[in-house]
């Protein structure tokens, strides 16, 4: 009859036990490192259909989108759809047609910016050609400089008045000289104050208006009044504004604003 030592016993179960723990060990590392394979199926169609970790369409900097953007999202659309039930090849057209659409509007903005610069430019080349003359515009006032000492205007009536009464008034509204202009012609009614007061003294430069006013149907009418000035340079303004003269003592002005041209 033979006997079992426990001492020994126990030794052995214990040298099982840790025979068995690195085995145990290699099963989990080989089930981790096989769970990791299952990510891939081996079949490119299959591995496309997943869902991508990470988005391939990039963050937009602005709210327009760039061919780059369109062809992003195409791709991801084409890797987003059922394989049973892809996206019709006149719904794909119809994009892309689309996308091209807009695109050719961008590049016309971008064009038309580029076409108003240029005719800006064109304009005020064209209205350097001023520089130097007189120009008409629609203001009852004009500056009176040493060099010419007089201010020419024009009164515009609709009907044929015999005397015309003009009052001269400085900046601050103050009564300079009263005169008198025939306008039994009508029509556009020639001005000229030759730049004295009341008593025929010179005065300063500077700004003055020319109010005018007659008798229309037995009452007193003022009557629009428009003063020459002269053009000292040309700015090149904007696409909105065009090309503004620049004048004497008066001031910018569009030159869509000029009423007439004047050579003194």
């Amino acid at each position: 009859m033979s006997t079992i030592n426990p001492l020994n016993t126990t030794q052995a179960v214990a040298a099982q036990s840790s025979s068995v723990t690195p085995q145990a060990s290699q099963i989990s590392t080989q089930s981790t490192s096989s769970t990791t394979e299952t990510l891939s199926t081996g079949n490119p169609f299959l591995d496309s259909l997943r869902l991508p970790t990470e988005s391939i369409v990039p963050e937009a900097n602005s709210q327009d989108l760039s061919q780059e953007d369109f062809f992003s999202l195409l791709s991801q659309q084409l890797s987003m759809q059922d394989p049973f039930e892809p996206v019709d090849n006149d719904q794909m057209i119809q994009q892309m047609a689309s996308f091209s659409t807009v695109d050719g509007i961008s590049s016309l903005n971008e064009e038309i910016v580029n076409l108003n610069a240029l005719t800006t430019s064109s304009q005020a080349l064209q209205a350097s050609g001023l520089v130097g003359q007189k120009v008409l515009i629609p203001s009852d006032t004009g500056y009176l400089s040493g060099e010419e000492g007089a201010i020419k205007a024009i009164v515009s009536t609709s009907e044929q008045i015999d005397d015309l009464m003009v009052r001269v008034e400085d900046e601050t509204g103050q009564l300079i000289k009263t005169f008198e202009v025939d306008g039994s012609a009508g029509g556009n009614v020639d001005v000229v104050w030759d730049g004295t007061g009341q008593n025929g003294e010179p005065v300063a430069s500077g700004n003055y208006s020319l109010k005018v006013s007659g008798r229309v149907n037995g009452s007193s009418e003022e009557l629009p009044v428009s003063t020459y000035a002269h053009v000292t340079s040309v700015s090149l303004g904007t696409a909105a504004t065009g090309a503004i003269l620049n004048l004497r003592g008066v001031g910018g002005i569009k030159i869509s604003d000029v009423l007439a041209v004047s050579e003194s």
